[in-house]
């Protein structure tokens, strides 16, 4: 009898750690745990180290990793998304328009990021997307059908009749240049119809990841001040602290959340 009792013990203990494994492999870890190259959940360099997939990540060594790596899915994960789209009113236009789906598709459409793609550089991209759409609030841009962004000197790019360039998605594409030369990337007719941009929340994304990949990716190294300046260089050397003070607010808050090191060079 007793031998029997110590033979259930021994299968539920079994079970459990079975249990625990696949788990683990779907790497579903806690916020504290890293997922290791293999899929497996835990705190050592074996899972922390070379390979890690997401989590606290190191590199080599045991110092703190200052970028961070992983795939884009497992950084922007949809807890990471909704804790900002969360703060967007309900009668926002993006709340029912960006999703963290649509942003995962646009990003797998460019390769060299996805695969690339650190979490400091996402902390950098969310801090931006969230100061251009007040939390994902706003597809177009705030009176933008009144300005106007149209460049007539721009002959590679002529304005098409009727045709607004304002704002524009999550990183307010901006300007019949800007549209033009994306939706030639994009092998879309943004210059003919740039309302595209706010009528399908993935082409949104693709937009913004184009500016990125063509704009900002290539200053990331100079830091989080030097991304401003990519993005809108006006409100630099004080033309707009508080726009300023508020990006670099969010990079901070975002680098917390993915567990990395902001690095120097904030402000511009």
């Amino acid at each position: 009898m007793a031998l029997t009792k110590l033979s259930l013990v021994l299968f539920l203990c079994l079970l459990g750690l079975y249990s625990e494994t696949v788990k683990s492999q779907n790497c579903g870890c806690a916020p504290n745990l890293c997922c290791s190259q293999f899929g497996y959940c835990g705190s050592t360099d074996a899972y922390c180290g070379t390979g890690c997939r997401s989590g606290p990540c190191r590199s080599p060594g045991g110092t703190p990793s200052p970028a961070g790596g992983g795939s884009v899915g497992s950084i922007v994960t949809q807890a990471f998304f909704n804790g900002i789209i969360n703060q967007a009113g309900g009668g926002c236009a993006g709340k029912n328009f960006y999703t963290r789906d649509s942003f995962i598709n646009a990003a797998n459409t460019f390769p060299n990021f996805a695969n690339s793609v650190t979490r400091r550089e996402i902390a950098t991209m969310f801090a931006h997307f969230t100061h251009e759409t007040g939390h994902f609030c706003y597809v177009e841009e705030i009176n933008g059908a009144s300005r106007d962004y149209c460049d007539e000197n721009n002959r590679q790019y002529p304005c098409a009749p009727g045709k607004g360039y304002f704002g524009r998605g999550p990183i307010q594409l901006s300007w019949n240049y800007n549209y033009g030369a994306c939706g030639q990337s994009l092998n879309l007719n943004l210059l003919g119809q740039p309302e595209l941009v706010s009528s399908n929340p993935t082409v949104a994304f693709r937009t913004g990841l184009w500016f990125w990949m063509n704009s900002v990716r290539p200053v990331l190294n100079q830091g989080f001040g030097a991304t401003i300046r990519a993005i809108n260089g006006m409100e630099c050397n004080g033309g707009n602290s508080g726009a300023v003070n508020a990006r670099i607010r969010y990079y901070r808050d975002y680098c917390g959340q993915l567990g990395v090191d902001p690095g120097p060079n904030l402000s511009c």
